[in-house]
């Protein structure tokens, strides 16, 4: 077994022991998830359960805070930062928290290493123990930082949950992907949370198996996208249990045109069955999204210990 297989299927016994944060008081103030890469990703799906809430909140990318503020929030507005970074240690997560605080925002960090510059430039700082084994690529990292926005947004974090994401992990672990990996276009389906959770299943393909994706709302995508589906695509649709019917309608659209479908909660080629409900239903499938982008890695004998052009930790000068 690879350190990154390890990683993936190992990192449930690190969700469970987990103290998660409870949920944010709604206020007047914005919060502001940022983050860079993955950790943007997971901003994009706690800011929506956020929103959900009963907060106002918006996720941005850590480099643009700090480059063009005044873009996503006029002066004087209140805000809170919520900074996502597994190292504690990224350049623009650290220069955008160091930022924020100097201007009196309150600033919550969410990290997976102790005593680092990011855990110093915050207000409050959450600091999980992640899988020894994960490497380059974020994984078991990824789940906890999203499980830690979730539970401020106030969704229930619990054993079970991870219970029903190793059952879902298993399920795609044991699915026949072949057709899946022989497929030259690929498509990552995800509304409301979902669609950061997908851009993030998206990524992992990038990331581990040096495969192009694109990842849309599915409302979306019948407006342009869908030109480009043929037999030579395939797609993952992550339902979600609001829109379940007209993601259902997308799919069979999709399938006519040609594409192989994986559906995570709902029809497809393959569907894998999902029990949480909402926006914890993107929580209980990251798992098998890394896990099928280590997969399609190993159908093109790509190493993911080693993913090209790629380091644990972006350091600017």
């Amino acid at each position: 077994m690879s350190s990154t297989v390890s990683g993936i299927t190992g990192q449930f016994d690190y969700w469970r022991k987990a103290q998660m944060p409870a949920a944010l008081p709604v206020s007047d103030a914005i919060r502001i998830v940022i983050g860079c890469g993955t950790s943007y990703n997971l901003a994009l799906a706690v800011a929506s359960a956020l929103s959900a809430a009963g907060h106002t909140a918006m996720a941005v990318p850590a480099g643009e805070w700090f480059d063009r503020r005044e873009a996503y929030l006029p002066e004087g507005v209140p805000a809170e930062i919520i900074a996502l970074s597994r190292s504690g240690t990224t350049t623009e997560t650290v220069r955008a928290a160091t930022a924020s605080r100097a201007l009196g925002l309150h600033v919550t960090s969410v990290t997976c290493a102790p005593g680092t510059v990011l855990e110093t430039a915050s207000d409050i700082a959450i600091v999980f123990d992640t899988h020894p084994d994960e490497g380059i690529v974020m994984t078991s990292s990824a789940s906890l930082m999203l499980l830690a926005g979730y539970a401020m947004a106030g969704l229930k974090v619990d054993g079970a949950l991870a219970d029903q994401a190793g059952v879902l992990l298993a399920s795609m672990q044991a699915a026949d992907t072949t057709i899946f990996h022989s497929r030259s276009h690929v498509v990552f389906l995800g509304g409301g949370a979902h669609y950061g959770i997908m851009l993030e299943g998206g990524l992992k393909l990038m990331e581990m198996a040096i495969a192009a994706t694109q990842t849309f709302h599915p409302g979306e995508y019948r407006h342009g996208p869908i030109s480009l589906i043929d037999e030579g695509s395939a797609v993952v649709m992550l339902y979600h249990s609001d829109t379940a019917k007209a993601d259902a309608d997308l799919v069979n659209e999709i399938q006519a045109k040609g594409a192989f479908v994986l559906g995570i909660g709902g029809p497809g080629d393959i569907s894998l069955p999902v029990k949480a409900i909402g926006d914890l239903a993107g929580a209980e499938a990251l798992p098998a999204l890394q896990f099928l982008g280590e997969r399609h890695a190993q159908s093109k004998g790509i190493d993911t210990t080693a993913p090209r052009h790629l380091s644990k930790v972006v350091v600017l000068k």
